[in-house]
């Protein structure tokens, strides 16, 4: 296929939580969201290793609509092995919790679930670099906590609240009109 022909998709990071249990319902909500995000088209880029990040590319792979290459996994540290088994696309950094603006770089938009002092890295670094955050809202952490807030006057309303998977796939198609 001739590159200037090739749909494009919009890649949607995905920040929380590593330590997630896998029974918990917050591990469920996160797989579902990656399934539905894989069949309503888009990629998924996330810090790639347990909790939050895990559970999205689990999700993403068990999606109709899934093939390889949906699920890009951005590492803190230099083994490829430390990956979620579900990531197809493993970099790794070598360079630690600076990767964390990498992953909100290779975001169009970002979703953030719960979250602790690594979430409001990448809440911060999304903040900064003028990116729209769905946050929800339903699992505590970070993102309750900045849904809908502001952090400085340099940017408004860029931190979105959301409690379903439904608000967070009408949120994306509002800030993200049209798919590449």
């Amino acid at each position: 296929m001739n590159p200037e022909f090739r749909p494009k998709k919009y890649v949607v990071g995905v920040i929380g939580p590593r330590a997630l249990p896998k029974k918990s319902a917050a591990y469920t909500f996160v797989e579902n969201l990656g399934k539905a995000l894989i069949n309503e088209g888009f990629s998924i880029v996330c810090g790639g290793r347990t909790g939050a990040m895990e559970a999205v590319c689990k999700g993403a792979c068990e999606a109709e609509s899934y093939s390889f290459g949906c699920t890009i996994g951005i590492l803190p540290g230099k083994e490829k092995s430390s990956a979620n088994p579900y990531c197809d696309l493993v970099i790794p950094t070598g360079i630690g919790v600076a990767r964390n603006l990498i992953l909100v770089q290779t975001a169009d938009i970002l979703v953030a679930i719960g979250g602790g002092s690594g979430t409001l890295s990448e809440l911060a670094f999304s903040w900064q670099n003028g990116k729209h955050v769905i946050c929800c809202t339903n699992f505590g952490g970070w993102s309750a906590e900045l849904a809908g807030r502001s952090l400085d006057p340099h940017h408004q309303n860029l931190f979105h609240p959301a409690s379903t998977i439904e608000e967070i796939l009408s949120l994306l198609n509002h800030y993200l009109p049209t798919k590449k």
